[in-house]
Protein backbone atom coordinates (compact mmCIF):
# COMPACT_ATOMS: atom_id res chain seq x y z
CA UNK A 1 0.00 0.00 0.00
CA UNK A 2 3.31 2.40 -0.45
CA UNK A 3 2.32 5.35 -1.50
CA UNK A 4 -2.02 5.40 -1.31
CA UNK A 5 -3.41 6.13 2.57
CA UNK A 6 -5.29 2.65 3.29
CA UNK A 7 -8.38 4.43 4.10
CA UNK A 8 -8.58 5.69 0.93
CA UNK A 9 -7.85 2.34 -0.75
CA UNK A 10 -10.91 0.46 1.46
CA UNK A 11 -12.97 4.01 0.43
CA UNK A 12 -12.17 3.45 -3.53
CA UNK A 13 -12.97 -0.40 -3.06
CA UNK A 14 -16.65 -2.03 -4.22
CA UNK A 15 -18.96 -1.48 -2.13
CA UNK A 16 -21.62 -3.14 -4.58
CA UNK A 17 -21.06 -6.97 -3.23
CA UNK A 18 -21.84 -9.06 -6.10
CA UNK A 19 -23.31 -13.12 -6.00
CA UNK A 20 -19.71 -14.31 -6.39
CA UNK A 21 -18.60 -12.35 -3.16
CA UNK A 22 -21.51 -13.63 -1.52
CA UNK A 23 -21.02 -16.95 -2.09
CA UNK A 24 -17.49 -17.12 -1.46
CA UNK A 25 -18.90 -15.43 2.16
CA UNK A 26 -21.12 -17.91 2.46
CA UNK A 27 -18.82 -20.71 1.70
CA UNK A 28 -16.51 -19.14 4.66
CA UNK A 29 -19.21 -18.89 7.07
CA UNK A 30 -20.61 -22.33 6.75
CA UNK A 31 -17.04 -24.02 8.12
CA UNK A 32 -17.18 -24.93 11.24
CA UNK A 33 -15.88 -22.71 13.85
CA UNK A 34 -13.60 -25.35 15.44
CA UNK A 35 -11.95 -27.01 12.46
CA UNK A 36 -10.34 -24.23 11.27
CA UNK A 37 -11.08 -21.63 8.21
CA UNK A 38 -10.08 -21.62 4.98
CA UNK A 39 -7.60 -18.66 4.69
CA UNK A 40 -7.60 -19.26 0.52
CA UNK A 41 -11.66 -18.35 1.08
CA UNK A 42 -11.27 -15.11 3.27
CA UNK A 43 -8.68 -14.39 0.41
CA UNK A 44 -10.79 -14.44 -2.70
CA UNK A 45 -14.08 -13.07 -1.01
CA UNK A 46 -11.92 -10.12 0.00
CA UNK A 47 -10.40 -9.56 -3.28
CA UNK A 48 -14.43 -9.64 -4.57
CA UNK A 49 -14.91 -6.77 -1.62
CA UNK A 50 -11.57 -4.75 -1.44
CA UNK A 51 -10.29 -5.00 -5.68
CA UNK A 52 -7.93 -2.73 -5.36
CA UNK A 53 -6.26 -3.38 -1.78
CA UNK A 54 -3.48 -5.66 -2.34
CA UNK A 55 -3.78 -8.52 0.57
CA UNK A 56 -0.54 -10.05 1.85
CA UNK A 57 -0.84 -13.05 4.85
CA UNK A 58 -4.12 -13.92 6.38
CA UNK A 59 -4.68 -15.56 9.93
CA UNK A 60 -7.89 -16.94 11.13
CA UNK A 61 -6.37 -18.98 13.76
CA UNK A 62 -5.09 -16.69 16.62
CA UNK A 63 -8.06 -14.50 17.51
CA UNK A 64 -10.87 -16.32 17.87
CA UNK A 65 -13.71 -14.94 15.30
CA UNK A 66 -11.38 -13.19 14.06
CA UNK A 67 -8.89 -13.51 10.94
CA UNK A 68 -5.92 -10.89 10.95
CA UNK A 69 -5.30 -9.34 7.04
CA UNK A 70 -1.81 -8.03 6.13
CA UNK A 71 -2.21 -5.24 3.67
CA UNK A 72 1.14 -3.77 2.90
CA UNK A 73 2.54 -2.69 6.06
CA UNK A 74 -0.80 -2.18 7.50
CA UNK A 75 -3.24 -4.59 9.39
CA UNK A 76 -7.02 -4.98 9.38
CA UNK A 77 -9.52 -7.60 10.73
CA UNK A 78 -12.16 -9.03 9.45
CA UNK A 79 -14.39 -12.02 10.90
CA UNK A 80 -14.56 -15.53 9.29
CA UNK A 81 -16.41 -14.49 6.50
CA UNK A 82 -14.79 -11.48 5.12
CA UNK A 83 -18.18 -9.63 5.71
CA UNK A 84 -17.44 -7.24 8.65
CA UNK A 85 -13.92 -5.48 8.44
CA UNK A 86 -12.65 -3.76 11.61
CA UNK A 87 -9.45 -1.22 11.48
CA UNK A 88 -7.85 -0.46 15.06
CA UNK A 89 -6.41 -2.04 17.84
CA UNK A 90 -6.88 -5.74 18.97
CA UNK A 91 -5.89 -6.49 22.72
CA UNK A 92 -5.24 -9.47 24.54
CA UNK A 93 -6.90 -8.84 28.05
CA UNK A 94 -5.07 -11.73 29.82
CA UNK A 95 -1.85 -11.43 28.44
CA UNK A 96 -2.10 -7.18 29.18
CA UNK A 97 -0.77 -6.71 25.25
CA UNK A 98 -1.42 -4.52 22.45
CA UNK A 99 -1.31 -7.11 19.93
CA UNK A 100 -1.57 -4.68 17.04
CA UNK A 101 1.43 -2.62 17.82
CA UNK A 102 3.82 -5.88 18.38
CA UNK A 103 2.36 -6.92 14.89
CA UNK A 104 3.06 -3.83 13.15
CA UNK A 105 6.78 -3.92 14.30
CA UNK A 106 7.50 -6.96 13.34
CA UNK A 107 6.15 -5.77 9.73
CA UNK A 108 8.01 -2.73 9.99
CA UNK A 109 10.42 -2.04 12.47
CA UNK A 110 10.63 1.26 11.41
CA UNK A 111 6.84 1.95 11.73
CA UNK A 112 6.01 4.54 14.18
CA UNK A 113 3.64 1.70 15.54
CA UNK A 114 1.78 3.52 17.85
CA UNK A 115 0.44 6.25 15.56
CA UNK A 116 -0.57 3.67 13.12
CA UNK A 117 -2.04 1.07 15.12
CA UNK A 118 -3.96 3.79 16.99
CA UNK A 119 -5.60 5.52 13.86
CA UNK A 120 -9.01 5.83 14.32
CA UNK A 121 -11.99 3.92 12.07
CA UNK A 122 -13.58 7.42 10.60
CA UNK A 123 -12.11 9.43 7.26
CA UNK A 124 -8.36 8.59 7.58
CA UNK A 125 -7.67 11.94 5.10
CA UNK A 126 -8.97 14.13 7.35
CA UNK A 127 -6.80 12.72 10.29
CA UNK A 128 -3.20 15.29 10.67
CA UNK A 129 -0.15 13.36 9.46
CA UNK A 130 2.23 12.44 12.67
CA UNK A 131 5.41 14.62 13.48
CA UNK A 132 8.47 13.41 11.03
CA UNK A 133 11.11 12.00 13.76
CA UNK A 134 13.91 14.63 14.19
CA UNK A 135 17.31 13.65 12.23
CA UNK A 136 19.26 14.83 15.06
CA UNK A 137 19.08 15.90 18.47
CA UNK A 138 20.58 17.74 21.28
CA UNK A 139 21.26 14.59 23.65
CA UNK A 140 22.18 17.52 26.23
CA UNK A 141 18.48 18.05 27.09
CA UNK A 142 18.47 14.69 28.35
CA UNK A 143 18.74 14.22 32.29
CA UNK A 144 21.31 11.48 33.56
CA UNK A 145 18.82 10.00 36.02
CA UNK A 146 16.56 8.75 32.98
CA UNK A 147 19.49 6.34 31.57
CA UNK A 148 20.68 3.12 32.25
CA UNK A 149 23.98 2.11 31.26
CA UNK A 150 25.34 -1.18 29.90
CA UNK A 151 28.08 -2.40 27.95
CA UNK A 152 31.84 -2.41 28.48
CA UNK A 153 33.04 1.25 28.94
CA UNK A 154 35.44 1.55 26.12
CA UNK A 155 33.08 0.53 22.91
CA UNK A 156 31.65 3.30 20.82
CA UNK A 157 28.69 4.72 22.42
CA UNK A 158 24.78 4.73 21.44
CA UNK A 159 22.25 6.24 23.11
CA UNK A 160 18.82 3.60 22.46
CA UNK A 161 15.26 4.74 23.01
CA UNK A 162 13.74 1.32 23.71
CA UNK A 163 10.78 -0.32 25.35
CA UNK A 164 11.53 -3.71 27.22
CA UNK A 165 8.69 -5.67 25.56
CA UNK A 166 9.52 -4.53 22.19
CA UNK A 167 10.59 -7.37 20.15
CA UNK A 168 12.98 -5.08 17.85
CA UNK A 169 14.42 -3.71 21.31
CA UNK A 170 15.37 -7.33 22.49
CA UNK A 171 16.62 -8.23 18.80
CA UNK A 172 18.70 -4.64 18.97
CA UNK A 173 20.08 -5.13 22.53
CA UNK A 174 21.51 -8.95 21.14
CA UNK A 175 23.74 -6.75 18.30
CA UNK A 176 24.91 -3.98 20.11
CA UNK A 177 26.29 -6.80 22.70
CA UNK A 178 27.99 -8.31 19.55
CA UNK A 179 29.59 -4.97 18.41
CA UNK A 180 30.87 -4.45 22.06
CA UNK A 181 28.57 -1.33 21.87
CA UNK A 182 28.61 1.37 24.92
CA UNK A 183 25.03 1.34 25.22
CA UNK A 184 22.96 4.41 27.37
CA UNK A 185 19.34 2.60 27.46
CA UNK A 186 16.46 5.11 27.67
CA UNK A 187 13.37 3.09 27.94
CA UNK A 188 10.01 4.93 27.08
CA UNK A 189 7.05 3.10 27.41
CA UNK A 190 5.41 2.19 23.76
CA UNK A 191 3.15 -0.54 25.40
CA UNK A 192 1.94 1.33 27.82
CA UNK A 193 1.61 0.73 31.78
CA UNK A 194 3.28 -2.72 31.85
CA UNK A 195 6.46 -0.96 29.76
CA UNK A 196 6.75 1.56 32.81
CA UNK A 197 6.25 -0.96 35.43
CA UNK A 198 9.44 -2.92 33.75
CA UNK A 199 11.12 0.19 33.07
CA UNK A 200 10.97 1.31 36.34
CA UNK A 201 12.10 -1.65 37.82
CA UNK A 202 15.40 -2.19 35.61
CA UNK A 203 16.43 1.65 36.20
CA UNK A 204 15.96 0.77 40.13
CA UNK A 205 17.72 -2.52 39.84
CA UNK A 206 21.03 -3.34 42.12
CA UNK A 207 22.49 -4.25 38.43
CA UNK A 208 20.83 -2.71 35.69
CA UNK A 209 22.55 -4.54 33.54
CA UNK A 210 21.53 -7.63 33.78
CA UNK A 211 18.31 -6.16 34.59
CA UNK A 212 18.25 -4.95 30.82
CA UNK A 213 19.28 -7.83 29.48
CA UNK A 214 16.71 -10.34 31.99
CA UNK A 215 14.00 -7.97 30.79
CA UNK A 216 14.69 -8.79 27.16
CA UNK A 217 14.46 -11.98 28.11
CA UNK A 218 11.46 -12.19 30.02
CA UNK A 219 13.10 -13.43 33.04
CA UNK A 220 11.79 -11.98 36.49
CA UNK A 221 13.99 -8.73 37.28
CA UNK A 222 15.03 -8.89 40.54
CA UNK A 223 13.60 -5.91 42.67
CA UNK A 224 15.54 -2.82 44.00
CA UNK A 225 15.66 -0.35 46.39
CA UNK A 226 13.01 2.49 45.45
CA UNK A 227 14.66 5.26 43.45
CA UNK A 228 14.20 8.30 41.89
CA UNK A 229 12.18 7.38 38.08
CA UNK A 230 11.20 11.00 36.93
CA UNK A 231 14.01 10.45 34.60
CA UNK A 232 11.40 8.28 32.36
CA UNK A 233 8.87 11.11 32.40
CA UNK A 234 11.71 13.27 30.72
CA UNK A 235 12.79 10.58 28.15
CA UNK A 236 8.85 10.29 27.10
CA UNK A 237 8.74 13.96 26.75
CA UNK A 238 11.97 14.01 24.98
CA UNK A 239 10.51 11.43 22.85
CA UNK A 240 7.29 13.17 21.83
CA UNK A 241 8.97 16.07 21.06
CA UNK A 242 11.23 15.02 18.66
CA UNK A 243 8.31 12.09 16.64
CA UNK A 244 9.53 9.22 18.08
CA UNK A 245 6.57 7.26 18.08
CA UNK A 246 8.27 3.81 17.90
CA UNK A 247 10.59 1.72 19.40
CA UNK A 248 14.02 1.40 18.93
CA UNK A 249 15.11 5.13 18.25
CA UNK A 250 18.99 4.90 17.59
CA UNK A 251 21.36 8.39 18.57
CA UNK A 252 25.08 8.69 17.63
CA UNK A 253 27.51 10.61 20.43
CA UNK A 254 26.47 13.83 17.78
CA UNK A 255 22.63 13.37 17.71
CA UNK A 256 22.28 11.70 14.83
CA UNK A 257 19.39 9.87 14.69
CA UNK A 258 18.61 5.85 13.56
CA UNK A 259 15.33 4.42 13.76
CA UNK A 260 14.42 0.64 13.39
CA UNK A 261 16.58 -2.74 14.30
CA UNK A 262 19.73 -2.74 12.51
CA UNK A 263 22.37 -5.51 12.54
CA UNK A 264 25.86 -4.79 14.51
CA UNK A 265 27.43 -4.22 11.16
CA UNK A 266 24.95 -1.38 10.26
CA UNK A 267 25.62 0.09 13.50
CA UNK A 268 28.95 0.12 12.86
CA UNK A 269 28.99 2.17 10.05
CA UNK A 270 26.64 4.37 11.25
CA UNK A 271 28.64 5.08 14.40
CA UNK A 272 31.55 5.38 12.32
CA UNK A 273 29.62 8.62 10.73
CA UNK A 274 28.25 6.57 7.69
CA UNK A 275 23.91 5.82 6.58
CA UNK A 276 23.30 2.31 8.32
Amino acid sequence: MEGAPFWSLIASASLALGMGAGLVAKAVHAAPAMAGVDTKLVREALKLRLPKTPIGAIDCGRFGGLCEVVAGTTLFYVDRSARYLMIGRLYDMEARSDLTAARLLELNPDLLAAGAAGKRDSDADEQPAASPAAAKVDLGQLPANGAIHWGPANGPKLVVFSDFHCGYCRKLSAELVKMGAQVEERPISIFGAESRKLAEAVLCAGDQPAAVHAAYEGRPVAPGARCDTAGLDANEAFAKAHGFGGTPVIIRSDGAVLQGFHTAEQLKAFVAGGRA
